[in-house]
């Protein structure tokens, strides 16, 4: 009894990985960006080194900036098979109160130059 016991709790623990919100523009799915800290190959420099992950997140509760703690789950789509487990950290929300400063605050707007004519 004390045999299976064991061997249900060591295929209960599952690989977890610690990292920050950088996208949450998909439905019921956020990007987790996992930053680990590994020495070089051959100079022995500790180089940090960076990783994105697709997470499930049912309640959609995770925002950009959030520290999360995702799980290991089986596969959900062709990239996702990682869940959002906790929320560890809420990113610190910041509001713009002037309109006029939130239309000049969107860099995402594409600007093209004109060519000059001859």
């Amino acid at each position: 009894m004390a045999e299976t016991e064991q061997g249900a709790q060591q295929s209960a623990h599952k690989n977890e990985k610690l990292g920050e919100v950088v996208s949450t523009k998909m439905a019921k799915t956020i990007v987790v960006e996992v930053t680990r800290r590994v020495p070089h190959p051959m100079y022995k420099r500790i180089v940090s080194k960076r990783k994105k992950f697709y997470a499930h997140d049912e309640e959609q509760s995770a925002n950009v900036g959030d520290f999360v703690r995702i799980v290991e789950c089986r596969p959900l789509s062709r990239l996702k098979r990682w869940e959002l487990q906790t929320v560890l950290r809420r990113a610190p929300l910041v509001a713009v109160e002037h309109p006029a400063l939130q239309q000049s605050a969107d860099t995402r707007v594409k600007k093209t130059l004109k060519k000059k004519k001859k």
